[in-house]
């Protein structure tokens, strides 16, 4: 089932609930990869919430913490990483990405509303009406999302693991369109 080179991450990019968690936990379980969620490490090693972050030192803070995990993450090998919607917002973390394959999961932003209803967890979506201003983070990233290497359109219904399949049997086309390119 293994198609990826051993020293290859996978890195997942999107939007908030998009399902990069859910998904990157099915993808290294199939792969025997280690997982890591950047959102997750930065509250670890900050000890607060990333809505607590936000509230009491703001978006930048935010962001370059979310890029110090990024590059610490990035000197590992065999990751499946679901990262913030937003880390592609910052042209640094591009170096870290470039050096593993990044999947874009495109779900569509009525799909991400449903899953995200109720959830307070997101600063970027508070007090503001959820379907608009998904759809405005949506374009204002997704021409940085689209420098993926792979972009999986998502559809409702399918579970995690028979997306991670899906992007599993994408792989080694990619790899094999990359080498042609570079070789």
């Amino acid at each position: 089932m293994n198609s990826l080179p051993q020293s290859l991450n996978l890195y997942l990019i999107g939007l908030m609930g998009s399902g990069k968690t859910t998904i990157g936990k099915a993808l290294s379980e199939k792969l025997s990869y280690r997982f890591f969620d950047t959102d997750a490490v930065i509250e670890q090693a900050a000890q607060q919430s990333i809505a607590q972050i936000f509230a009491t030192s703001g978006e930048a803070t935010f962001r370059q913490l979310e890029t110090q995990v990024l590059a610490e993450l990035s000197a590992y090998r065999r990751l499946a990483i679901a990262t913030g919607g937003g880390i592609v917002l910052d042209r640094q973390n591009w170096s870290y990405l470039k050096h593993g394959l990044i999947v874009w999961l495109d779900a569509p932003v009525e799909d991400i509303c449903d899953r995200l209803q109720g959830d307070t967890s997101r600063p970027l979506l508070q007090g503001a009406d959820p379907q608009e201003k998904l759809s405005a983070l949506l374009k204002e990233r997704r021409h940085l999302y689209a420098q993926a290497d792979l972009r999986v359109s998502l559809s409702a219904g399918e579970t995690p693991e028979d997306i991670a399949l899906r992007i599993l049997a994408e792989v080694p086309k990619v790899l094999k369109a990359e080498g042609e390119r570079s070789g």
